[in-house]
């Protein structure tokens, strides 16, 4: 018999609920060939789907990293896959080849996904996995057979190790107690240059009649429990398969960390799982974007949010990649894309879980100094690529690692906005000026004097097409805001401010051309652009302020970047086009920023047009800014979160946002 919250659950995906409700995406049709994952997450673990039956594409375990593959640098670890099933029918193995109806559909308010088939005339199949919310290192497969006719099935839980992963070890045990018997499947392994260990536990969890389990062993790189059982035609059979996964960047002991997760999570049952699950997800999306008049544009907002949900929780140091828990894109590194894409919706939205994003910088500020120092620099030079160690993470062969020093700005910009929107001032104290302090002293340090003013010479720009350039827009109204930042923090907190900081933030040239447009550095001359860099001086910088230039910014600037770039550039072109009164503009703008991204079956986002890396979490942070900034005119300044007076652009009815800031307020217009 099925519980009555699974039973619940499972009606939840299934018939009418699949309409499109803003809440539900979902993928028939499915081709292999052109198949782009979506990925179940608790901002710890990802589990990435795949087009194959009861199969998972990849396990990602957030802040496992270590040396191997591109570039001599750390890479995030690919982890065992402990979420793929097999399924044999009157001893026959399901494929692809004999299922028919394959349905996936991810459900957003619950953050599960539920696929569904029928396998030849025999029986009918669905399975739906989730990341558990409240569990940061477990997951729930729930299974459900049906038989069309008398059936024999035999269902498998695999744990499969990723060629990585090397001595790999393969453990089973059964706890027995007087209530229960919980067969227990583990993995444990080291990553490849032997600096981490990794584990995986699995268990089964029937909430009625429990069959004999078996556990085989395939060989060293996967083995299974399975159980076989008699279904008679009309009769269902529910299960459940509980799973944690675990490593020594995060406990001591992974191996026994992973098996008692997984025993409690098999004690504590599915309805209680599910429970929990539900409940911390209901809170999530308290903070939410309700789109009247725009169903796909509302699907779409509802897809960005869930994956920013997905990647990052409260309570923890570590922070986004550009892929989230998507899979190895970017080595699962950090770049500006958390401080200034993904950060801001996540400050407005859900503020406990930006701080995190700030607590890995923080704990990484020591590291940050050394790097200053090795380049000659006072105060701390946060690296282009980082990783567990805060270190310098990229490839010697780009030269963003040495010289696209306007990240130290956007993590100083970060911690300001956070006390901001808060007003937390022991966060002010105990974070926020630590790091401003020393990002000010690193440019202090980092700029040259001249007759007309400060200079900051042989940069990478926000365009990474200008490499070694001097005087670049974004680069140069970073170092002036962070000092100014600096500053004022000083002040707040009762201490003396070195006058150098407003000094030199007084003195940084902003290059302009002859007719008033910001100069994008100082030997630039209308070349194409990767994405924005002087339009960043507007919006979110808010350092241009001045109406005409930021129209002739604009003008300028939009028909030189490059249609091939990055999703961003379009979104900061739409918030500034709406800030303008131009709604029309601005909506064309929100589109193109993100729709020609959009890859199958289920719309997730390439970095850029026809690209095939999803999940391209810093585009969803650009969209969502177009939103919450642009049409929803919310603004970050001394006064905490406010809102401008921003038209809704043509087709929408009413937008309302919910739960923002600490105080959760509801913006409506």
């Amino acid at each position: 018999m099925k519980s009555p919250v699974l039973l619940a659950l499972m009606l939840l995906v299934s018939g009418p609920a699949v309409a499109q409700d803003g809440w539900h995406v979902t993928a028939t049709d499915i081709d292999p060939a052109q198949y782009y994952g979506v990925t179940v997450a608790n901002g710890m673990l990802g589990l990435v789907s795949s087009p194959e039956p009861l199969k998972t594409r990849d396990v990602v375990l957030n802040g496992a990293y270590d040396r191997y593959g591109r570039g001599r640098v750390s890479n995030i670890l690919k982890g065992f896959n402990f979420a793929d099933m097999n399924l044999d029918i009157d001893g026959e193995r399901v494929h692809r080849g004999n299922v028919h109806g394959f349905t996936q559909t991810l459900d957003l308010r619950a953050a599960q996904l539920t696929t569904t088939f029928t396998v030849r005339d025999k029986a009918e199949v669905r399975y739906t996995v989730m990341a558990l919310r409240h569990l940061p290192y477990s997951a729930l497969i729930l299974f459900e057979v049906t038989a069309r006719k008398d059936v024999t099935i035999t269902p498998y839980n695999l744990i499969q190790a990723p060629d990585i992963l090397r001595d790999v070890r393969n453990f089973y045990a059964e706890i027995n107690r007087p209530h229960a018997r919980i067969p227990l499947m583990t993995s444990v392994a080291e990553s490849p240059t032997g600096r981490l260990t990794v584990a995986a536990t699995t268990s089964f969890i029937f909430d009625g009649e429990r069959p004999d389990v078996a556990h085989e062993e395939w060989d060293a790189g996967m083995h299974f429990l399975k159980f076989t059982r008699r279904l008679k035609a009309g009769e269902t059979f529910s299960f459940a398969v509980v799973g944690s996964e675990t490593s020594s960047a995060q406990f001591d002991d992974p191996q026994n960390e992973a098996e008692r997760l997984t025993i409690f999570a098999a004690l504590e049952g599915t309805d209680r799982l599910l429970a929990r699950h539900r409940a911390a997800w209901e809170d999530l999306w308290r903070s939410d974007i309700r789109i009247e008049g725009d169903a796909e544009a509302q699907r779409d907002v509802r897809l960005a949010l869930y994956h920013l949900y997905s990647f990052a929780r409260e309570g923890t140091a570590f922070s986004l990649s550009p892929m989230g828990l998507s899979g190895l894109g970017y080595n699962g590194h950090v770049f500006w894309d958390t401080e200034l894409w993904m950060y801001p919706p996540l400050l407005m939205l859900h503020p406990e879980i930006a701080r995190s994003l700030l607590e890995y910088r923080f704990e990484r500020l020591d590291a940050a100094r050394l790097n200053a120092f090795s380049h000659g620099f006072a105060g701390a030079m946060f690296p282009w690529e980082s990783a567990a160690s805060g270190m310098e993470e990229t490839p010697v062969w780009a030269l963003t690692g040495p010289f696209e020093h306007h990240i130290t700005s956007e993590v100083g910009w970060a911690f300001w906005k956070y006390f901001q929107v808060t007003g937390d001032n022991d966060f002010l104290r105990d974070r926020a000026y630590p790091v401003l302090r020393e990002v000010a002293d690193f440019w202090v340090s980092r700029v040259e004097r001249d007759a007309d003013g400060y200079h900051i010479r042989n940069v990478v720009a926000a365009d990474e097409y200008a490499e070694n350039v001097d005087d670049n827009a974004f680069t140069n109204a970073g170092a002036i805001l962070t000092l100014r930042y600096a500053a004022q923090a000083a002040r707040l907190l009762g201490a003396t401010p070195d006058p150098r900081w407003e000094a030199v933030a007084d003195s940084v040239v902003i290059l302009r051309f002859d007719d008033g447009v910001t100069r994008e550095h100082a030997t630039y001359a209308g070349e194409t652009i990767k994405q924005a860099d002087v339009n960043l001086l507007a919006y979110p910088f808010d350092l241009i302020t001045d109406e005409a230039t930021i129209r002739k910014d604009l003008a300028y600037y939009e028909r030189v970047m490059d249609p091939r770039g990055p999703a961003m550039g379009p979104a900061v072109l739409s918030v500034l086009y709406n800030r303008l009164g131009e709604p029309e503009k601005a909506y064309a703008l929100f589109l193109r920023g993100y729709q020609p991204n959009r890859v199958p079956p289920f719309g997730v986002l390439a970095e850029t047009a026809g690209g095939t890396n999803p999940y391209f979490a810093t585009g969803a942070g650009g969209m969502l800014q177009a939103v919450l900034a642009g049409f929803g005119g919310l603004d970050i300044s001394d006064e905490g979160i406010t809102r401008r007076d921003t038209p809704l652009p043509p087709g929408w009815k009413r937008l309302t946002i919910t739960g923002v800031g600490p105080d959760r307020r509801v913006f409506t217009k």
